[in-house]
């Protein structure tokens, strides 16, 4: 019937590969009132981010998630196209629509990042990681994903967050947990205040992890509502 709901555990409208990336389209059965890319970490994938992308649907909002470079099933290692990629896999969205970006760590910094290229009207980063992390991570080998290092180590390298987050004219919404010991919870109290403060809202949750933000559902809410109205409002 026109206008139903979907279950809360439906499976994506569009499975698909889009200039060598996997993705997963949600549509709510409605009109979109706005369209969200989701971006997962380092070494995640896609699926793990269906429950917000689901979410987004039911609040009538189209979304894609999909695996970076050297990631899930998308082709290749990751490399310098990082930021372009996500312009490119926002091309798989209904056209017209205002978008969004929602990162968590390393897909925080992407967001924080691809934000300008993508031409997003708001960006929810959840505990963000920076440049210099992402780029020690490497250089230690600590991340298992398939990496070209050279090219991703310069693109991380000419795009520092403290560079990127004073300049951003996209509506933010920072997330960190201050139990938080992978990406200390100071980094984004810094972005917060290099950010425009008429655009921006900190939001310091109490205890919890790197991952626990993700996917709280109370938090969940928080970041579906803040889209909402900026969406609504671009």
């Amino acid at each position: 019937m026109e206008g139903m709901r979907r279950p809360a555990t439906a499976p994506p409208d569009q499975l698909g590969m889009h200039d060598g990336l996997a993705y997963a389209l949600f549509l709510p059965a409605g009109t979109a009132i706005g369209a969200v890319v989701i971006l997962h970490g380092a070494g995640s994938c896609k699926e793990s981010h269906f429950d917000f992308a689901r979410a987004c649907r039911a609040a009538d909002l189209a979304a894609v998630a999909f695996d970076q470079r050297g990631h899930g099933d998308s082709a290749g290692a990751m490399d310098g196209r990082a930021a372009a990629d996500v312009a490119t896999i926002a091309g798989v969205l209904p056209s017209g629509l205002p978008v969004a970006l929602r990162g968590s760590s390393m897909g925080g910094y992407l967001a924080l990042v691809s934000a300008e290229q993508v031409g997003a009207t708001a960006v929810v980063a959840i505990c963000p990681a920076s440049a210099e992390h992402l780029a020690q991570g490497l250089a230690d080998e600590r991340f298992d994903f398939r990496a070209e290092p050279g090219p991703l180590q310069a693109f991380l390298t000419e795009h520092p967050l403290d560079a990127v987050v004073p300049d951003l004219q996209a509506e933010l919404l920072l997330l960190h947990a201050e139990g938080d010991d992978s990406v200390p919870i100071a980094h984004s109290r810094e972005l917060a205040g290099l950010a425009d403060p008429g655009r921006t809202r900190f939001v310091a949750v109490p205890g919890g992890d790197h991952r626990s933000v993700q996917h709280d559902p109370e938090l969940q809410a928080l970041a579906l509502r803040f889209l909402e109205n900026a969406l609504a409002a671009g």
